[in-house]
């Protein structure tokens, strides 16, 4: 490298209007290492990535199962046995949309989806602050994110589940309540073969069963969202 260099300023000088041209040129790859070395230490600060969930073969009545779990079109409106349950969720809803408001600023769109994200987090058996804390670190709430590998939505579901269990329309995965129905379904179905051990049942919906990074990351968001009424 050395020797290229020096070879490269003696070629120059026969190029070029003398050492000023020569600083000019050192400077430049100085700038361009230094970009590269920002660029690097970026890449290496990048946050764990989502949503890589495998295709695995599962028995007929699994995959029947969860097809008639997410073929249900029951509307996701929470129902409660008492008033004070009632009063309860209400209370979780107003301190959540407040939570959630720098990343969706509209009112209507945050109560729709924390609408959704009990009701299919109930239905499933999830705890809902869970649910939320790896939506947060699956897509950011962002309904239409799309992962390197494909993985769409909020929970970033992979478009081979909707050939699996579904009708095959993989763009209704960006669809609210449809990707929240698989997500849930699809962590639920984990958790049951991982005989409740959330850190494989996580580590599983991420890709990436037996590594620590993604069932840490989710545990470390999971802290955000839960409420003490």
């Amino acid at each position: 490298m050395k020797y290229f260099f020096l070879r490269f300023c003696v070629w120059s000088k026969g190029r070029f209007s003398g050492k000023f041209d020569l600083q000019v040129i050192c400077a430049g790859w100085k700038k361009s290492i230094l970009h590269l070395v920002i660029c690097m230490l970026a890449v290496s600060a990048l946050p764990v990535q989502a949503g890589n969930q495998k295709e695995e073969a599962m028995a007929d009545s699994v995959r029947l199962a969860l097809a008639k779990a997410v073929s249900d079109s029951t509307p996701p409106k929470p129902t409660f046995a008492t008033i004070e349950e009632r009063i309860k969720y209400i209370n979780w809803q107003g301190e959540m949309a407040s939570r959630l408001k720098r990343r969706i600023p509209d009112l209507q769109t945050r109560k729709e989806l924390l609408d959704a994200i009990w009701y299919e987090s109930k239905r499933a058996g999830l705890d809902v602050a869970m649910v939320m804390g790896l939506i947060q670190v699956e897509s950011a709430f962002r309904k239409y994110a799309t992962s390197v590998v494909g993985a769409r939505g909020y929970m970033q579901v992979m478009p081979f589940w909707s050939r699996v269990i579904g009708d095959g329309d993989a763009k209704k995965l960006f669809q609210m309540q449809t990707n929240l129905r698989y997500g849930c379904s699809i962590l639920r179905l984990y958790i049951d073969m991982e005989k409740g051990d959330l850190y494989l049942a996580l580590g599983r919906y991420n890709g990436s069963r037996g590594r620590p990074e993604y069932p840490k990351a989710v545990l470390s968001n999971w802290k955000n969202w839960e409420f003490n009424s």
